[in-house]
Formats: structure tokens, sequence, C-alpha cells
């Protein structure tokens, strides 16, 4: 199903009850869902679960070649996150970078330059919760903050990506699949406006994989004239898993230079 009608609900989540956001759409129905009840279902991702293991590898095409990243998210609401990101697909080489919070302060450390940050959580813009602004001027606002402009954030809130990205452009729910496992519903976003210049492009189109059960997106495939220039795949996705007392436990190592 085809729908060309901008989305602007990313802001519109359901009341809290019993200090707990729940979703709006408890689960998909069994057929093909519209756009609209696919981004309103995913929307609500985080809110369907309390915590949540995942691993995402991107691959991306460069002027240096084929370049494979690896990100490890650990998260726990409300406020507890934590992304370790990987280049090379191992930690072993120092090429690496940290980034934790617990809804009040973010730590950061980077492998390769031995760099540590440590700052209060940035308050997000005031007043854009205001009924008489129209949806595309609100923001989605999160249970559990990620880093923001990247794949987890993406991935696992999706709200801003729809409203910002994907509904700027043509998109098409074209069926269903099983992506490592598990039961996804496809779409497809021909030209989307809001994007960089250099991909700005009428045959630019992007691909997702929508998990079925959580809203996640578990694969996302940008490409330009048919060629895929980069491609991120979760191939780990553990929803209300167990989590060691200790997974958010950071200490900067010895060595460490502190920006501030």
């Amino acid at each position: 199903m085809t729908d060309t009608r901008p989305w602007d609900r990313a802001a519109a989540v359901p009341a809290i009850r019993d200090g707990r956001r729940l979703p709006e759409v408890a689960a998909l129905a069994a057929d093909r869902p519209s756009v609209t009840d696919l981004f309103d279902f995913m929307r609500d991702a985080e809110s369907r679960f309390a915590t949540l293991r995942m691993r995402l590898v991107e691959r991306t095409q460069t002027a240096r070649g084929d370049e494979v990243t690896t990100l490890d998210v650990i998260l726990r609401h409300p406020g507890d996150a934590r992304v370790t990101t990987s280049r090379g697909g191992t930690t072993a080489s120092g090429d690496y970078e940290v980034w934790v919070s617990d809804g009040d302060l973010v730590r950061t450390y980077s492998g390769v330059h031995r760099l540590g940050m440590q700052r209060p959580v940035r308050s997000g813009p005031r007043g854009l919760g205001d009924a008489d602004f129209p949806g595309s001027s609100r923001v989605y606002e999160p249970i559990t903050a990620l880093p923001a402009e990247t794949l987890p954030e993406t991935f696992v809130h999706p709200a801003g990506y729809c409203q910002n990205v994907l509904a700027t452009g043509r998109c098409t729910v074209t069926g269903s699949d099983v992506v490592n496992g598990r039961e996804a519903v496809l779409l497809e976003c021909d030209h989307p406006r809001t994007t960089q210049l250099p991909g700005d492009r009428p045959d630019f189109q992007i691909s997702i994989a929508v998990d079925r059960e959580t809203g996640v997106i578990l694969r996302l495939i940008e490409s330009i004239d048919g060629e895929v220039t980069r491609q991120a795949d979760v191939v780990d996705l553990a929803p209300d898993a167990a989590l060691p007392p200790a997974a958010f436990d950071f200490v900067f190592p010895t060595g460490t230079t502190m920006l501030y």
C-alpha cells in the first residue's frame, strides 16, 4: 500500500498510565498495514520492552572501500543506555567508542584518542509540546535517550526518522520477510527530500524492514541508481533481555585525557 501524505504524528505518544508509557497500537494487523498504521506502530517501539540488547552491523561504500562498523546497544528504561561502537568488527585494535548515560550524566570515551568526556544530559528545546503547534513542528520525546543522529537512535526511536525522512518521499509497504529469524514488514521510500546533498537525487531509495513484534527497525538499505551505498542490519535483538547488574558501569581507563 502506498501513501504520499506526510505523516506528522511523531510526538503523538499515548499518555503515561501507572508511571509507564504504553503503545497506542498493541500489535499490527495480520494483513499488510498501511504506511500510516506502520509509522504509528513504529513510533511506540521502545514502549514495548523494559530492557533491550541489540547488535547492529553497518556496511558502507566509501572512497576508502568497504567499511564495517559494529554497534552494541543495551538499554534499560528509564534512562540507562550504553552504546559501544567498533570499526572493523572488533575492539581489539582500540578503534572503538563508548557512550554511556544514566539519564542525568553522559560519559563518552574514544579508544583511539584515549579521550573522555563527562557532562550533564543536554536539555531539548522547550515549548515544542504545545498542542497548538502543527505535528511537523513537534518532536518525539524518548523514554530513554540514545546518542543523537546515530543508527541506534534511528532503529530504536524511529518516530523522527519516519516523520522527517521517510514521510518526505513516496512510501510503499511492499510485503513481509524474515530478517535474522524475526518476522518483519518491508517498506520502500523513493526519493526522500530530507537528505544530505550527495543523496538528493531522484534515483535515491531507502528500504527498511520493521520488526512486527516491537516496531524496531531491523534493516536499513540506502541505494542510488540501484547500487547499495549503505546497509545496516540488526544481527541480534533481544527485547526484555536479562542484563547483568554492572551492565551500565563504566570507569575511564588509566591514562584517559578528560576534555571536560
